[in-house]
């Protein structure tokens, strides 16, 4: 009797490595991934960068070519969305009303834009950035806008924001914290970008909360703030975060806190059910053992291969991969090695007047990450350190003459 296939739910990066990493390990069973996009898997990194400027176009977006899903038995469904999950029958309902069943079943549904919940959000020209179709509506105006308001200094805010200044718009972007990406990057880091996108023409407006859009027939016209200013846009781009998408898996009755909740080797609850990248909140070790959400390529890449190796029996530790994550912002080229939050003390390297530094970022004598800007060289070492806990001292780490390499490179006999 054939086995059930293992369907994934979710077809973006995690979705596609699960899929692909389970007949790369020796899978050989049927492989069935949803998808709710009509699109098949396609990189989601370069939508808010190369793609709107138009040096990358659709087909240079996907993953793979159509074929490899053929060749590889691996049925990618798009438009094909699950409606709930029957844990008893292990069984996915489809909202087509049609059914699978599941010998295991992988989580890897992502998040979904936050939205603004103010009176003119839904008004012509405002847009979002997560998917291809966002992508693709948002390159047809960044040429032709002249006037731009970002709502949300985050990455892709102040990837779109860049992308959008150098197409020749005003842009203003409007955040209610006190600087740049804060959720992410120390305020030393933070401060550089300020002052970067700023010599670059970008107005960023902090500590200011959007009241409303006006709008003209339809159309976007204005940010209000609530302090009363007036900000003209004929554009706007709201990104203020995301959502982890975990409400079929709640209603399943599978444990959900800021995420679908798993262990250290991503299963959750149900032993027949695994969750991985931006929905999945997992026990982290550069966390000290809490649960966190990470939204990046690196997480869904990794942990969809952690899953892919425990799903065709190969021996897995914990998952435990240290955390990177990157920016791309004109030419202002943001690393981000290991999860910062805590940090007591900063060790800089390079010089913080320019566009090319690195700061180590340290909880009392422990390293927790490092944040570069234009430093490849650093960020490779911060990733090493990190992975393989090698003790660095602040005293090294200030110390430009000493190469942190060595720390992590075995000793010559």
């Amino acid at each position: 009797m054939t086995q059930p296939a293992i369907v994934v739910l979710g077809n973006g990066q995690a979705g596609f490595q699960v899929a692909a990493s389970l007949r790369d390990g020796g899978y050989d069973g049927e492989i069935v991934v949803l998808g709710d996009e009509s699109h098949l898997p396609y990189h989601r990194p370069p939508l808010s960068k190369a793609y709107l400027l138009g040096s990358v176009e659709d087909a240079g977006l996907a993953m793979r070519p159509t074929a490899y899903y053929a060749e590889k038995r691996i049925d990618m469904r798009t438009n094909s969305r699950a409606k709930a999950i029957d844990r008893a029958r292990k069984v996915v309902s489809l909202e087509d009303g049609s059914e699978i069943e599941y010998s295991h079943l992988v989580f890897a549904v992502g998040a979904r834009n936050r939205p603004l919940p103010v009176p003119g959000a839904d008004l012509g020209g405002v847009y979002f950035l997560r998917t291809l179709d966002e992508a693709h509506a948002l390159r047809q105006r960044i040429n032709t806008a002249k006037k731009v308001a970002v709502i949300g200094a985050g990455f892709i805010g102040l990837e779109f924001a860049a992308a959008a200044n150098h197409s020749g718009a005003k842009v203003t972007v409007i955040d209610v914290l006190d600087r740049p990406m804060a959720r992410a990057l120390s305020p030393q880091m933070a401060s550089i970008y300020t002052r970067e996108h700023t010599k670059r023409g970008v107005d960023l407006l902090f500590n200011t909360q959007v009241a409303k859009l006006n709008g003209v027939n339809g159309q976007v016209q204005s940010v209000e703030t609530t302090d009363g200013r007036v900000i003209e846009a004929e554009l706007v781009v709201i990104g203020i975060g995301v959502i982890p998408n975990s409400e079929i898996a709640e209603a399943a009755g599978l444990e959900v806190r800021n995420g679908i909740v798993v262990n250290e080797h991503l299963l959750t609850s149900d032993p027949n059910i695994s969750a991985i990248g931006d929905v999945a909140a997992h026990p982290n070790p550069f966390a000290d053992g809490n649960y966190v959400r990470i939204e990046s390529i690196q997480n869904a890449s990794d942990q969809a291969r952690a899953v892919a190796a425990r799903l065709t029996g190969k021996a897995v530790a914990p998952y435990g991969a240290a955390p990177w994550f990157w920016s791309d912002q004109a030419d202002l080229k943001l690393q981000i090695a290991g999860l910062t939050t805590g940090f007591d003390k900063i060790v800089l390297r390079g010089d913080p007047e320019g566009t090319s530094c690195a700061m180590y970022l340290f909880l009392g004598e422990r390293l927790l990450g490092v944040e570069t800007i234009n430093r490849p060289g650093d960020h490779m070492t911060a990733r090493r350190l990190l992975a393989t806990r090698v003790t660095v001292t602040a005293e090294q780490a200030a110390d430009e003459s000493f190469d942190l390499k060595q720390l992590v490179q075995p000793a010559k006999a």
